[in-house]
């Protein structure tokens, strides 16, 4: 493990913060050692609230140039310890995903990778709203412990090649504080600032390279396809420019991902996934995103041996394994992946009807996510317990001919009094109409 950087011995003269907001302002380019100062003087709480908030307000009107957005992201990076994964010779890729509803790939491509030969050292930061994270997915699991310390996480990566923990706070503690005043100035969307967030994490943690999927729509926070573009370019670009290697997938998210939307239920689809079954649509997603991790990390060279890596390690039950491995080490109870049944289930299920005939023309992906934080008690203020059983199953994608009263969903719930508020989010997230319309395609572009 490594510490921050030391700030070179050369005179630099502070400007004054009004001076960069200012410069910002009028879209004028930072140089290095401003955005160090910046970067410092948030750290040591230097700069006031107010106007570091002006600053990101400049930020994400003005937008920052690719050589900006590589420093401000190194800087971030460099702001706390960065762990040093020298010492393990497979080589080492971690996947990132800008959120998804019904995403339950990482469950999947983690396992994966590592029986591929491929190191995983995946930590989780705080979701967008309503998406549930891996973490609480896996928390399903009784006695899963997600809060791991840098060096038994470290540890652990050397022994059974990959984990998946909470992000660890001594890592990249500046966009931290960047990323608690981006909630409340409404500058999340930033480009440079979501660029300079996710990898200065990311490349702390020790990866060498890294492969995102970046989603768009109406369950995403990204809701305009060129914007999704965009970052994804400016991803991978300033992946590149700091040396490590990456790619980005752009991903449709203008309805959920696979069947289901809960923790313990998507679970037991991942655990699907890792049998080589489950839903056409994740299949093809866990797929694309492990050939790309493949490659990536040089242990399949085509296409096609990249492909078959992927299937051979899904249906001759080797991921799963790896996945058993991960439990197990982070005190989680392995029956329940042989015995998914013994996951908690719902004491009531229902129906939620088609209003009338037609085909399933949008669904708004967000508002399935919302229903369901209501249902499980995510959304809570006193962010209690996680109901594990509550969620949705069954879920009617675009493009499904359905009749009057069939099911749309099917609702899986515990508490009879957050139903009623469910079931408006649940209703007001599908529109059907007369004629089939096209789905949309699931991988839009591929970025490297």
């Amino acid at each position: 493990m490594t510490s921050k950087r030391t700030i070179p011995a050369r005179r630099f003269i502070k400007p004054s913060f009004n001076y960069l907001i200012e410069k910002k302002r009028d879209g004028q380019e930072f140089t290095q050692e401003e955005i160090r100062y910046i970067v410092d003087s948030t750290l040591d709480g230097e700069m006031p609230q107010h106007q570091l908030a002006a600053l990101l307000m400049a930020i994400y009107f003005a937008n920052m140039s690719a050589q900006e957005t590589a420093i401000l992201t190194e800087e971030m990076m460099l702001s706390g310890e960065v762990i040093d994964l020298s010492h393990i010779a497979k080589p080492k890729i971690d996947k990132y995903s800008t959120g998804g509803v019904g995403d339950k790939t990482s469950l999947v491509l983690v396992p994966l990778a590592m029986a591929a030969g491929v190191v995983v050292p995946m930590m989780c930061g705080v979701e967008h709203d309503y998406i549930i994270s891996p973490l609480d997915k896996l928390s399903a699991f009784p006695g899963f412990d997600g809060n791991l310390s840098i060096d038994a996480f470290t540890k652990q990566l050397g022994r059974i090649g990959g984990a998946i923990v909470r992000q660890d706070e001594k890592l990249a503690p500046a966009d931290a504080q960047f990323y608690a005043l981006r909630k409340e100035t409404g500058t999340i969307p930033s480009l440079p600032l979501i660029t300079g967030s996710v990898l200065s994490k990311k490349l702390a943690e020790g990866a060498e390279g890294l492969v995102i999927d970046v989603k768009w729509g109406n369950g995403s926070f990204i809701k305009d396809l060129e914007q999704a573009k965009q970052l994804a370019r400016s991803m991978t670009r300033v992946g590149r420019s700091m040396k490590r290697r990456c790619v980005a997938l752009v991903t449709d998210m203008n309805q959920p991902l696979g069947d289901t939307v809960g923790t313990a239920l998507e679970v037991k689809e991942a655990i699907q996934l890792l049998k080589g079954e489950g839903p056409e649509d994740l299949q093809e997603l866990v797929l694309k995103l492990g050939m790309e991790i493949v490659r990536l990390a040089g242990v399949a060279g085509s296409t096609l041996s990249a492909k078959q890596t992927v299937q051979r390690h899904l249906t001759d039950g080797s991921a799963l394994e790896k996945f058993k491995d991960i439990i197990k080490a982070q005190g989680g109870d392995t029956t329940y992946v042989d015995h998914p049944d013994k996951f908690p289930a719902a004491k009531h299920i229902r129906k939620l009807p088609a209003p009338k005939r037609g085909y399933v023309h949008t669904i708004d992906a967000a508002c399935i996510a919302k229903g369901v934080s209501i249902l499980n008690g995510s959304n809570d203020d006193k962010k209690g317990k996680i109901d594990h059983a509550a969620g949705v199953s069954e879920i009617k994608k675009v493009g499904t001919q359905v009749k009057q009263g069939e099911p749309l969903m099917m609702i899986h719930y515990n508490d009879e009094a957050k139903l009623e508020q469910a079931l408006e989010c649940f209703k007001a997230a599908y529109r059907l109409a007369p004629k089939r319309p096209t789905p949309p395609p699931l991988v839009v572009e591929r970025v490297a």
